[in-house]
């Protein structure tokens, strides 16, 4: 009796009040339009052998689930050593969990902030496809903004990332840059505390 309850906790049943309104905003998050910019783009990064998903959240999340498809498309990014060494296949759980992991890694060396990258359950369990797709936005948007030769597709699909200005100051700049309040401290030229009274000394017995 125990074996078989314990069977039946792996497998996730609907989720009710508090949860299941969680879990409808979440997946209200999910963009239809932004799949298929993604779908396409994926498959013109991996060639041929990225099959197209079936259309929707389902058939999207099972495409990438083994982290395969991942993997490929990150290698495709890289110029020169390819960051995911092995690309294997699996149905074993933990095996498609470790290639997910695998592409998320390569993705942070890529450039990938923390906070757009999704997490290994988001994608495997489909707890968050949205921010799986905000992670490949990401993914996308530095690819344009490097211009390394290695993306395919429409540059207007993504957004160009802001890249750094840096500015080089000689020592004469940065002294008179020294001698300038902001107008918003206001200047204190020509104050005293003259005329200011504040009341009678205190006396000391």
């Amino acid at each position: 009796m125990a074996a078989k309850q314990g069977a039946g906790m792996a497998n996730k049943g609907p989720s009710y009040g508090m949860s299941r309104q969680v879990q409808d905003k979440i997946e209200s998050k999910y963009d239809q339009d932004l799949e298929q910019i993604l779908v396409e783009w994926i498959v013109r990064q991996c060639g041929s052998d990225a099959k197209r998903p079936e259309s929707g959240k389902t058939g999207f999340q099972a495409w990438l689930k083994d982290g395969c498809v991942l993997s490929e498309l990150i290698n495709s990014l890289f110029p020169g050593d390819k960051p995911v060494k092995k690309i294997q296949s699996s149905t074993m759980a933990f095996k498609q969990m470790e290639q997910i992991s695998q592409f998320l890694n390569a993705a942070e060396k890529y450039g990938v902030t923390k906070t757009d990258m999704f997490q290994t359950v988001d994608l495997w369990e489909g707890k968050d496809l949205a921010a799986v797709q905000r992670t490949l936005s990401a993914l996308g948007s530095l690819a344009v903004t490097k211009d390394e030769g290695t993306y395919q597709g429409d540059p207007n699909w993504f957004f160009k990332k802001a890249q750094e200005n840096k500015r080089e100051f000689s020592d004469d700049q940065m002294k008179a840059g020294k001698n300038v309040i902001g107008l918003q401290m206001g200047s204190n030229k020509g104050a005293s505390q003259e005329g200011m009274s504040y009341g009678r000394p205190r006396q000391i017995l």
